[in-house]
């Protein structure tokens, strides 16, 4: 009988702890509720201008931020919005088709990811027949390839590779992509040996990332591009893929220097070791998405990252304004060895770079 018993509260605690983990982020207040976020900053995309690259088409921030909005309206059911979405693009078929990006450097490349993930969500061939050639390109070495990029061809990664801390967002998103409508093995094996190489040349003891060899700084938008190509990678990379243990033990190091500094009020900085630097909200999003995307698929210790994720996502909304513009977002920076340089970084409010890691954490907390 008193084992009965002690069997019956182990339940009622197992089932209530579930419970309690399942509404941890559900139970928002109304300006964070991510539904409510998502529909403000997807209204705001459609309202945006589009951003340039000059000559060379729409700017890799505007595509992550219509990629995460598509991914929104998928999730919410929001046919009004995909439709509006996917108009905005339908005119890159025809009137505005000079917008389209090159594929000639891996910030072009990354648009491939948009119309693939419109081919899933549509069965559009066209779709399928515009963005799978971005995905080929990265491993086809051009004609006039210089030196180096001829010397990564030949060890088998993407000409395109540099060594930049953003390249394993850029490749990741759409070589993921390809694999899902493909189901070639290929893509994925591709993009898990280039993100091993990352890992091996650029991680920092501590898990971190310098803005480059050459300048010793955590820059946080840089970070975060790691942080979010690291967890997308692991979502879709085969448990039984060779270099999945190798990338998991990256994205932990990652995380838990991450949690390291997390400021008190649930921010990150703009330098994320540097105290006295401002919060910057691209970061912070990115590695709040990473946090998330840990809690709900087992790789981060629940009772650890869920409250530091929550407090992140807390804070985050703050920095929303009420067109739907998210402010303290650091411009577009090169690398610089200078601290002031970055402390000194323009914040446009509103800037893509902001919008799209936002969008991308209302995805991964409506995401089951």
């Amino acid at each position: 009988m008193k084992l009965s018993s002690f069997l019956l509260l182990a339940i009622a605690l197992l089932l209530t702890s579930i419970c309690l983990a399942q509404n941890y982020f559900d139970d928002f207040p109304v300006m964070a509720n991510p539904t409510t976020v998502g529909e403000k900053l997807s209204t705001r995309f459609l309202e945006s201008k589009h951003q340039l690259y000059g000559d060379r088409g729409i700017h890799y921030a505007e595509v992550c931020t219509w990629y995460g909005a598509l991914k929104f309206a998928e999730l919410t059911n929001d046919q009004k919005l995909l439709k509006e979405l996917r108009t905005r693009f339908e005119l890159l078929f025809h009137i505005e088709k000079d917008l389209l990006p090159p594929p000639i450097h891996v910030d072009q490349n990354m648009f491939g990811s948009l119309p693939l993930r419109l081919y899933t969500m549509t069965k559009d061939e066209r779709y399928l027949e515009l963005g799978l050639p971005y995905a080929e390109s990265q491993w086809t070495l051009p004609a006039n390839a210089n030196e180096e990029e001829r010397e990564w061809h030949k060890k088998g990664y993407s000409w395109q590779t540099r060594l930049w801390i953003d390249d394993m967002y850029m490749i990741t998103v759409v070589q993921n992509q390809a694999y899902k409508v493909t189901g070639d093995p290929k893509y994925i094996d591709r993009v898990a040996n280039e993100m091993v190489l990352y890992l091996d040349e650029i991680q920092r003891p501590n898990g971190l990332f310098y803005h480059a060899p050459d300048v010793p700084y955590y820059w946080a938008r840089g970070n975060g591009w790691m942080a979010v190509g690291m967890a997308d990678l692991l979502l879709d990379l085969p448990e039984n893929h060779k270099d999945r243990p190798r990338i998991m033990e990256g994205y932990l190091a990652m995380m838990k220097s991450l949690k390291a500094y997390q400021q008190p009020g649930g921010m990150w900085n703009q330098l994320i070791d540097e105290p006295d630097f401002w919060p910057e909200t691209s970061g912070t999003a990115m590695f709040t998405y990473a946090f998330i995307m840990g809690v709900k698929h087992g790789w981060l210790d629940v009772e650890e990252y869920r409250p530091a994720a929550r407090k992140a996502w807390l804070a985050m909304v703050t920095y929303i304004d009420e067109q739907g513009n998210v402010t303290e977002v650091c411009i577009g920076t090169g690398k610089k060895n200078d601290k002031q340089y970055y402390y000194d970084r323009p914040r446009p409010v509103g800037d893509f770079h902001g919008q799209a890691p936002y969008i991308g954490c209302v995805n991964a907390l409506l995401e089951k």
